[in-house]
């Protein structure tokens, strides 16, 4: 039984000091999570979200249809020319990531921490 995916959203600070927008998802991401998904990232300010880091951290599960949710998400993104990071996300789904390519659009890290000295 899949869960309904929740978002919020955290503004934070880059080492430089630039806003950094971190884009929380908690529960499953799947076909059923379409409207949630683009729904956080298109209530993000265009003009002054160009680093975004995604929280995968609290996601139990992501099947074909959420991948492609998450690509959807980074092709969007890179054409609003925003820098775009993941964490949090479990070892499988880090190599999903990889094999699926979302890794050209995003880089992954295991932290919050480590993806904000990233930016």
């Amino acid at each position: 039984m899949q869960t309904r995916t929740k978002w919020h959203i955290d503004q934070l600070s880059s080492p430089a000091g630039h806003p950094v927008f971190v884009l929380r998802f908690d529960g499953d991401i799947a076909a059923t999570s379409k409207a949630d998904f683009e729904g956080c990232y298109q209530s993000l300010p265009k003009e002054s979200s160009k680093l975004i880091l995604l929280d995968f951290s609290k996601v139990s599960y992501i099947n074909s249809s959420g991948i492609t949710l998450v690509i959807q998400l980074l092709m969007e993104a890179y054409h609003h020319a925003q820098k775009v990071c993941a964490f949090g996300l479990s070892p499988h789904f880090t190599k999903v990531f990889t094999v699926a390519g979302i890794t050209k659009y995003a880089e992954l890290f295991h932290t919050q921490a480590e993806a904000i000295a990233a930016f």
